[in-house]
């Protein structure tokens, strides 16, 4: 069902709580509904197609028409012995989906529990954590452009990257994820090897699917903050990757640095740890600020503005540069 709204607040509609408004807020339930806005010209430009706003950060109001999908269907395309194909509707909250594919015990997405967000950004992000990226489970991706034409993206054609898809490109705006089609195992194929997970498996017992997911939980509500207590994006910064020349240099004078070996050329260091050497965990600038558990998590502390997060994000990168020589870039994006 087609619902617009107009000079509708987004503060509900972003995890980091910004109080603005949109001009135009349409919500759809299907594919048929989507291309009927764009035949009839309710999709006024700018545009925006959003999730649950949980990577986004705005500056100001947006003059113009964000779009919201509702599409909420999970359909099993085929199966076999060892395999389940799903076709997911781009609506659906990622973690009840997570949760919904643990209960069937189709095995792949346990590591990416409690993530924020619908399933159609888990197309356009390549959303990953504890060892886990999205991309090694989808098999193609279904897309709506603002013609109304429809076409679909088989998994090569996306060029998935580290937080990155074909998705995320400036010509490729235009475009609308409505279904992802996702590869799952129904063999057990468990990925342990991030360090904090075993700790907290421990807990729970038996090495098992659903254990596995309440692990993974348990280590990001340790870690991370419920932005429906305290605004967040959850992870702000990309975590950066370096050559082994530059990784040498600073491992002399870090010896205990964390790293995570990418290739004989490559590695990958942490953002949070730097952050927290340059002394910025806990700390605020305005109603901004970082989180006292995770630096690499950056809070609303009240009535903040887009543009405080901003600034305490200009702040922290400035910081970082000068200690590390290093560029880190937000995973988040800004909407100006």
């Amino acid at each position: 069902m087609i619902d617009i709204k107009y000079n509708y607040s987004l503060r509900s509609h972003n995890t980091f709580g910004i109080d603005v408004r949109a001009k135009k807020f349409i919500e759809y339930g299907t594919t048929k509904e989507l291309v009927q806005l764009i035949k009839e010209g309710e999709i006024e430009s700018p545009f925006l197609h959003i999730g649950s706003g949980s990577n986004l950060l705005f500056i100001r109001d947006f003059e113009g028409t964000i779009l919201h999908s509702k599409i909420d269907s999970i359909e099993i395309t085929h199966q076999d012995s060892e395999s389940v194909y799903l076709r997911v509707g781009s609506g659906i909250d990622w973690d009840k989906f997570v949760a919904y594919t643990v209960d069937q015990n189709w095995y792949g997405l346990e590591n990416l529990s409690l993530i924020p967000g619908e399933v159609g950004a888990s197309a356009v992000q390549n959303i990953g954590a504890y060892g886990v990226e999205v991309k090694d489970f989808i098999q193609k991706v279904e897309t709506v452009d603002l013609s109304g034409d429809q076409r679909i993206f088989a998994k090569d054609e996306c060029n998935y990257a580290y937080r990155y898809s074909i998705f995320k490109e400036p010509e490729n705006k235009n475009k609308v994820v409505t279904h992802v089609h996702y590869k799952l195992s129904k063999i057990e194929e468990l990925n342990l090897g991030y360090g904090s997970i075993q700790a907290a498996l421990a807990r729970y017992g038996e090495i098992s699917l659903k254990n596995v997911r309440k692990a993974i939980i348990q280590i990001r509500e340790e870690k991370l903050p419920d932005p429906r207590i305290i605004g967040n994006a959850g992870s702000f910064f990309m975590n950066p990757i370096v050559d082994r020349a530059h990784f040498e240099q600073i491992k002399e004078r870090y010896p205990n640095m964390p790293f995570y070996e990418l290739s004989t050329d490559q590695v990958k260091i942490p953002a949070g740890w730097m952050i927290d050497v340059c002394g910025w965990k806990g700390k605020s600038l305005g109603n901004a600020g970082v989180h006292k558990n995770q630096a690499l998590v950056l809070v609303n502390r009240g009535e903040a503005t887009g543009q405080e997060i901003i600034n305490l994000a200009h702040a922290i990168q400035k910081s970082v540069f000068d200690e590390f020589k290093i560029n880190i870039h937000p995973e988040v994006n800004f909407i100006k």
